[in-house]
Order: structure tokens, then sequence, then C-alpha cells
């Protein structure tokens, strides 16, 4: 029986949502987006520390995809949700999330 000398690989919950536009991303489902991470509405709130993969299409003047994996880091009643740090972000995701803050201004 092979266990990996006992490493168990860590898994990740994915975050897949698409939105008919920006305007509909923010209200319906992010309240607060930055360079560094994201606050995502959830009715169930993953646990601190759970490894996430993000998947955000937003419809701009064309589709938008942001692609990254994160961590959620603080859970919140009101409004109930997440707090979830960027861990990873390619560089198109981080230029895309630029464009979305300076839109967002």
């Amino acid at each position: 029986m092979n266990d990996s000398l006992g490493k168990r690989s860590e898994e990740r919950v994915t975050i897949n949502k698409e939105f008919e536009s920006y305007d509909a991303f923010i209200n319906e489902y992010v309240t607060n987006i930055s360079r560094s991470g994201v606050f995502i509405r959830s009715k169930n709130p993953l646990e601190i520390g759970t490894s996430v993969n993000l998947k955000f299409t937003v419809i701009t003047n064309e589709i938008e995809t942001v692609e990254g994996l994160g961590e959620v880091i603080r859970v919140e009643d009101n409004p109930k949700g997440m707090g979830v740090v960027f861990t990873e972000l390619p560089s198109y995701s981080k230029h895309l999330i630029e464009r979305l803050l300076v839109q967002k201004k």
C-alpha cells in the first residue's frame, strides 16, 4: 500500500460562476474585489484554510474569465460569505482584475 510518505494531496474546492455583466458580478456575488483577493457571497461558506479553484466568467465588452487559486482566510455572517486571498493568478487574470477595478471606480 503506497501512501506517498503519509502525505495526502490537498484537495481544492472549485468555485465557478458566470455573470451576465460586470454589475451582476459585483452586485450578486462579489461584494469586494482587490488585487490581493475577493469576498464571495455564499449561503454555505467554506472553512478557513480551504484551498479553492476560482473561475469567474464576466461579460464586459466580451466574455472574460478570471481564473486562479485562492485560500479562504475569513468567514462572515453579514453578509454571509467568505474572504478568499489569491494565492496564484495567471498574468491574464491579474490584468483583467486590474481592468475590473478601474471600471468599478
